[in-house]
């Protein structure tokens, strides 16, 4: 179970202390001893798409760590005041330059053990031209048979990849919710 060390009541600045709270709640939470505000720890969300051009999608050469020289999807954390699928819009063009018409959400992945949940939209591209931004090496388009496999960044990114083309040989795309544990 991830546990982020908070040390400090973000409300007047006491020391915090652990223990559950006298709310209700079940779980051992950050609670202060002076002003008793409950801090919440809660999952952050990376947001992403799979963008397509034909029978091809676009993957991301990572410029930074972790896994800097590996392929991805584009994708970042989830920023405040935006949604899902805005975050998602800017991930991929901050990543690859590319103007995308969103589609539909593809897949949750919950990815508890780290304290994540990616979720990947499927995205049409409306150019085959691409700009990478400086988190990118390089943009390119890999039909299923040419994706690096071995190369894959992340598992989440695989497991939508993996979905996605048999969904397309399927022709109909569905909502994927996967745990990985």
């Amino acid at each position: 179970m991830l546990h982020s060390p908070i040390k400090h009541c973000k409300n007047c600045g006491v020391a915090v202390v652990y223990r559950i709270p006298d709310d209700g709640d079940t779980r051992e939470r950050a609670v202060c001893p002076s002003c008793s505000t409950i801090h919440y720890e809660n999952p952050l969300n990376v947001v992403g798409t799979v963008p397509y051009w034909g029978d091809k999608v676009l993957l991301c050469k990572r410029n930074i760590e972790p896994r800097k020289g590996k392929w991805t999807l584009p994708a970042g954390f989830l920023e405040l005041g935006e949604s899902t699928a805005q975050g998602a819009a800017r991930e991929t063009d901050e990543e690859a330059g590319a103007q995308i018409e969103l589609e539909g959400l593809f897949t949750i992945i919950s990815v508890a053990r780290v304290g994540q949940v990616h979720l990947f939209y499927r995205a049409k591209l409306l150019s085959d031209q691409f700009a990478p931004g400086t988190e990118t090496m390089e943009a390119q388009l890999y039909a299923e048979h040419e994706i690096p496999w071995d190369e894959i960044a992340f598992r989440t990114v695989k497991e939508t990849l993996e979905r996605y083309f048999a969904d397309r040989k399927a022709g109909r795309y569905q909502v994927h919710d996967v745990d990985l544990v």
